[in-house]
């Protein structure tokens, strides 16, 4: 095991930014918050950092190390030594982002972003004030996990829609409110979180899967997406480019047992739009072999076991 650490944390003065190298001595099961803690305490009282709770509860300790975001309260030192096969660390403030000042960021532009979905109970009509809003056991456990989230923000920094978005796409800890009151049984205007959301390009998702796999209270994100782009066909908002896209897959995959990727964009675009934005890159893609375009997908072998899970699941849908 390694004696002594190295770290490089990014600064930042609210002007300049560079990175400022640091030493510690290796101690055997302490968290990442500890070395920050000890860093600040013991060699830079000048550092930057939030954090509260120190139990997983508040959500403001969360930082970059060498590029993956971490809450660093409940982080394992030796863990990420052990990941990252190395005594050398680099800390950054989280991705997608203001910073503040080193590693600490705003936060009031995305609480800006979340008033959009009405992250709040809109009562039902069948409750009140005075008798309250009754919930099954069954009901709550709808909404027990995405009442976990603690606004840590790990999904929004590892989230590589954000990274190149205009700004528009919705935080994923957002998209995680709007469900979360679109399921509850006791809110009466579900349409009301769910319409904002799809306003703001709900089906841009590039399902990298990094917000699940780095959430630190294991949100089932990509599921809640999932539900919200389902609720918005079901509310009739069919005609974008997201549904159209979900409905060439779901026709071909259920026809042919494959995708028509000729087709493919011209289901998805229109004709006009694929020849105006998709025809020079479709070209290079016919240059490399990529795609063929005299290419008629046949059946495949087992197209009718195919159909038949498409039944079930519809069957399964309907209950």
């Amino acid at each position: 095991m390694y004696t002594t650490l190295y770290f490089k944390i990014k600064r930042f003065d609210g002007e300049n930014e560079w990175f400022q190298d640091y030493e510690l001595a290796y101690e055997k099961g302490k968290t990442i918050l500890w070395v920050l803690t000890t860093i600040r305490e013991q060699l830079d009282p000048t550092l930057v950092f939030t954090s509260a709770c120190r139990h997983a509860i508040c959500g403001s300790c969360a930082v970059r190390i060498n590029d993956n975001a971490f809450l660093v309260c409940k982080t394992s030192l030796d863990e990420v030594l052990e990941t990252f096969q190395t005594n050398r660390l680099t800390f950054e403030p989280l991705n997608n982002f203001e910073v503040i000042k080193d590693l600490a960021v705003a936060w009031e532009p995305k609480m800006e972003k979340m008033e959009q979905v009405k992250p709040w109970l809109i009562p039902s009509e069948e409750g009140s004030l005075e008798e309250g809003f009754i919930q099954s056991e069954e009901d709550y456990h709808e909404i027990a996990a995405p009442t976990d989230c603690i606004l840590c923000g790990v999904c929004a920094s590892e989230c590589n829609q954000l990274a190149v978005n205009d700004g528009t796409y919705l935080d994923p800890f957002i998209l995680n409110r709007a469900y979360r009151f679109a399921v509850d049984s006791r809110d009466g205007a579900p349409e009301e979180h769910i319409r904002p959301v799809l306003e703001n390009e709900l089906w841009k998702c590039l399902h990298c899967m990094q917000c699940v796999t780095k959430c630190p209270k294991g949100i089932p994100l990509t599921d809640q997406i999932a539900y919200l782009r389902q609720e918005t066909i079901k509310l009739g908002e069919l005609n974008n480019q997201g549904a159209k896209h979900a409905f060439a897959f779901h026709d071909d995959v259920k026809k042919k047992g494959r995708l028509n990727e000729v087709m493919l964009p011209i289901k998805t675009d229109g004709l006009v739009n694929t020849a105006m934005r998709k025809v020079p890159f479709a070209l290079r893609m016919i240059r490399k072999g990529k795609i063929n375009p005299f290419h008629i997908p046949k059946e495949v072998e087992g197209i009718k076991g195919v159909r038949e899970l498409y039944k079930f699941a519809q069957e399964v849908s309907e209950k």
